[in-house]
């Protein structure tokens, strides 16, 4: 672990463990299904308490995140992965092509899409935007069987507007229109109606030429709007 990682990580704890709040931790844990342990800090105090550790302190390099990021993702209470996917997204300027590989190990460790939606439509999104090669792991991603690298290549463009690269975005929906999972087919209509903020027209003819591939969910997401 780098220096400033390490001080990062006793400062945050320190920070966090001071607002525990054990009472409100037990409804977090239960509103994620149980899988993880919280300390019951809600996001406007975690936020708060995060600045408050970063106080001062230099702007992290390349190196910095990943120690910091892998250190969160250590911890076993959900709130050090929540900051970690902030902390990314606020810095992810400094990271080379090469850190998709740290966001990857991410995404498909402790999964879920409070972490995984952060880091596919801030961190990937900007990666991908700095290092537009990388646009070929988004091809890839969509296509593996992990759901949480599939989720992601269909959201990363979530935020880009009339930058969209539609011919990906429409290729990925129907190359995974059938996939069985919800946090997928979720995905792809959540991907559409976005992007129906920009184009409504593009949508709905994609959603006319494709509805019996796409599954009741993603149409209604898609068209919840149109």
């Amino acid at each position: 672990m780098s220096e400033l990682a390490g001080i990062v990580m006793e400062r945050l704890t320190s920070e966090f463990e001071a607002a525990r709040d054990p009472g409100r931790a037990t409804g977090m844990a239960a509103y994620m299904r149980d899988q993880f342990p919280f300390l019951g800090l809600p996001s406007p105090i975690r936020r708060a308490r995060a600045r408050a550790a970063l106080a001062g302190l230099p702007a992290p390099d390349s190196d910095d995140l990943r120690a910091i990021a892998l250190a969160c993702w250590s911890r076993p209470e959900r709130e050090f992965q929540q900051f970690a996917c902030d902390h990314l997204a606020a810095h992810v300027r400094v990271a080379g092509p090469d850190f998709l590989g740290t966001v990857a190990e991410l995404i498909t460790t402790k999964s879920w899409w409070d972490t995984v939606d952060p880091l596919a439509t801030h961190v990937v999104a900007g990666l991908v935007t700095r290092h537009p090669l990388l646009t070929e792991r988004m091809d890839e991603w969509s296509r593996v069987d992990n759901m949480w690298l599939v989720r992601t290549a269909i959201l990363h463009q979530l935020h880009y507007g009339e930058l969209t690269d539609t011919s990906r975005l429409f290729g990925y929906c129907v190359a995974q229109a059938g996939h069985p999972d919800f946090f997928v087919r979720k995905a792809i209509g959540w991907a559409l109606r976005q992007y129906a903020r920009t184009d409504p027209d593009a949508v709905r003819t994609f959603v006319a030429a494709h509805r019996e591939q796409l599954s009741p969910l993603s149409v209604r997401e898609a068209m919840k709007h149109l």
